[in-house]
């Protein structure tokens, strides 16, 4: 199992972030990008979600909110923020090494992204990013 330190681990999540073009990344609005070591009860709950991105039993990222798509003229007037969190031990644990752990993550961070912006796991999967 490769490990990493929290503070490269977060460092992987912003150069992803950081990869997506501007355009996308300026239209993301009322949403958190967050980092955990494990998800907790809740988040696996979710595991068979359309924001879940998944390896083998491994929940790697997750999407909890209301995709653009589905946002009324009344959307943001008082909503919470959505958050996407990105898990450190799943993909420490399915994948090795740093280059792939980074790869991994830079697909879980898109993937996720791509849920808020209402993609579905076929559109994602066609993109490559599932």
């Amino acid at each position: 199992m490769y490990r990493m330190t929290d503070e490269e681990f977060e460092g992987i999540v912003s150069d992803a972030l950081d990869s997506i073009p501007d355009h996308l990344f300026e239209a993301l609005e009322n949403v958190i990008v967050t980092v955990a070591d494990e998800p907790d009860d809740d988040q696996l709950a979710a595991m068979d979600s359309d924001g879940a991105e998944v390896c083998d039993d491994e929940l790697l990222g997750l999407y909890d909110g209301l995709p653009l798509t589905e946002r009324g003229a009344y959307y943001g007037e008082g909503d919470l923020p959505d958050v996407i969190t990105i898990f450190k031990g799943p993909h420490e644990r399915c994948f090795e090494g740093r280059e792939r752990v980074h790869e991994e993550v830079r697909k879980t961070v898109i993937h996720e992204v791509g849920h808020y912006f209402g993609n579905d796991e076929a559109m994602l999967e066609e993109m490559g990013y599932r």
